[in-house]
Formats: structure tokens, sequence, C-alpha cells
């Protein structure tokens, strides 16, 4: 099953044609797609070293092309800022017989995605993130803040996809309380004074690599930028329990209106996964619900 309705339908004989005719000294090089897939590339291991990266949905080549780019450029400036593995940029392909995109070529990185494991209930992996959180933090912005787009910038713009969510889940979830919750207490959470900063943007289980227990990489970097510094406090919902989330926050030394603003983006975010791949990717919706759990279960 797709999981959009506009989605682009690759298989890995037209991947590895692209692969064969643009970059030929990669020919030959086992390519394997990688299930479930993501829900914004489909992707596709090549050889032992390379992830090949399709974009799902349609755009305009040349946006996306700028797009594909400023990725890059945000992995090359995370690139060996921690010590945690992210992946590096490698070559960008061009639309092709069978496929309307540009596309993108980067290294692999070893490891379990955390959504397939249980690492959210160890504290090491737990300090291990914060110490990936205050990394990120310490790259410089450079001037820059928040580019408008997603989440990072101002919770209660959200409220019109929030409340497009709570109708899509009736049946699903418990919708009154999700709204009382998002209403009464995190919708309207103010900024205050705290300045953007340096942000991964995305730290999902599927994003966290873990190796016995321990952070050992992270990728979808692409969307490193300035952001609210809340921002990268979703993981504390998405991934870890109770126990690992209290060690988690002292770690980075958070304060209670941050702290606060965290759980809202991971609402916001947690809200959308749920109804919107309940069928075409019932894992993303699982952690969608798990993440909601998780909030409610501080409210009492």
């Amino acid at each position: 099953m797709l999981m959009h309705s506009d989605q682009i339908v690759l298989t890995p004989q037209t991947a590895a044609r692209l692969i064969e005719d643009q970059f030929p000294h990669w020919a030959g090089l086992p390519l394997v797609p990688v299930l479930p897939g993501g829900t914004v590339n489909a992707v596709f291991l090549l050889g032992d070293d390379l992830v090949a990266r399709f974009p799902l949905q349609p755009a305009d080549p040349q946006a996306a092309l700028l797009a594909l780019e400023g990725e890059a450029a945000a992995a090359r400036e995370l690139a060996g800022r921690t010590r945690f593995a992210t992946p590096e940029p490698v070559a960008i392909g061009a639309p092709g017989e069978g496929y309307p995109m540009p596309w993108s070529v980067q290294t692999r990185l070893p490891g379990t995605p955390a959504d397939r494991n249980d690492a959210g209930s160890g504290t090491d992996f737990a300090l291990d993130l914060a110490e990936f959180v205050r990394g990120v933090r310490a790259i410089d912005a450079r001037g820059r803040v928040f580019r408008g787009q997603g989440r990072g910038g101002c919770i209660a713009d959200h409220d019109e996809w929030v409340r497009t969510c709570l109708e899509r889940s009736e049946g699903l979830l418990d919708v009154p309380r999700l709204r009382r919750l998002w209403e009464g207490r995190l919708r309207d959470l103010p900024r205050g004074s705290d300045p953007d900063v340096m942000s991964h943007g995305d730290l999902m289980p599927g994003n966290l690599l873990v190796r016995e227990g321990r952070l050992v990489g992270v990728v979808d970097v692409g969307g490193l930028g300035a952001a609210d510094p809340a921002l990268d406090l979703l993981c504390a919902w998405d991934v870890l329990e109770e126990g690992p989330r209290a060690v988690f926050r002292e770690a980075l030394g958070v304060g209670d209106a941050e702290w606060e603003r965290g759980r809202a983006w991971a609402f916001e975010q947690a809200l959308g996964l749920v109804w919107y791949y309940r069928e075409s990717n019932p894992p993303m919706s699982r952690i969608g619900r798990r993440t909601l759990r998780w909030i409610l279960e501080g409210e009492g």
C-alpha cells in the first residue's frame, strides 16, 4: 500500500537502471530496498557502504534539486561535530527514465534503528542522546533563525493541522482528552526569550541508530537548521521511557518551560502519525500512539 496519495512508484529495477546510467562505476553493486521504507524517501542499500534515496512525492524538479543540495550542505556541516556518525553526501542523481525527480546517494552507517529495539529503556542511550543534542546545539547558528516551515517556530501556528488531525483521529484515539490537552495547555505555550539554536529537527526512533544499547549514529540530517531549542526534545517522548527520559532532561539541564514546549512538539508530530500512516505504515502509526500514551501519562 502506498503511503501518499501522490506517491511515485519506484521499482528496484528502475532504481538500478538510474544508478547504472548515471553512475556506471556502481553498476552491478547489490541494491536492496530498505523495508519498511521511509516516509519521505524510498531507500536502497547500495553495496556495503552507500545508500540511495529517492523522494516519494513529486515536486518541481529544480526546487527538489535545490532541496537536495541544501540537505547535502547540512550533512557536511554536521559531519564530525559530534562523536556519533552521521551520513555524508556522495552524489546527486538526475531524473531519468521511469523516475521524474532528482535523487541522492550518501554513506551508509552501522547500527539498528531505535524503533526496532528497546534502546529507550536504557539510561546510557538517554545520555548518548543528550550528548548528541548538546553537540548539535553547539554548532554556530551564524545568525540563522527558524526558516518558517514545519516544526520549530511558534507552536500555535500548528493549530489548524492539529485540529485536522483530531478530526481524522475520531475512533482511533481519545480525541476529547487530547483536545483538552492541546487547547488547554500545549497550544499557547509562550516561546519566551530563548534564541533559536541549531537543531536536527526530526529525532524520531527510525533516525537513531543503536548498537549494544548505545547510540552510534543519527540519519536524516538534511533538516539541520536553527529552531526552537525545545524541538529536539521531542525525542524524549518519541523513544525514551519515563526513567531514561528524566536522565535525558537532567543531562541537558532543561527548565520547565522548554521541557513543556518539547512535549508540545512531540504531541503535534505524533498526532499526525497515527491516522496518516494507520494503514500504509502501521509501525509508524504505532510510534505515534506510543508517544501520545507517554505524553498523556504525564497528565495523571
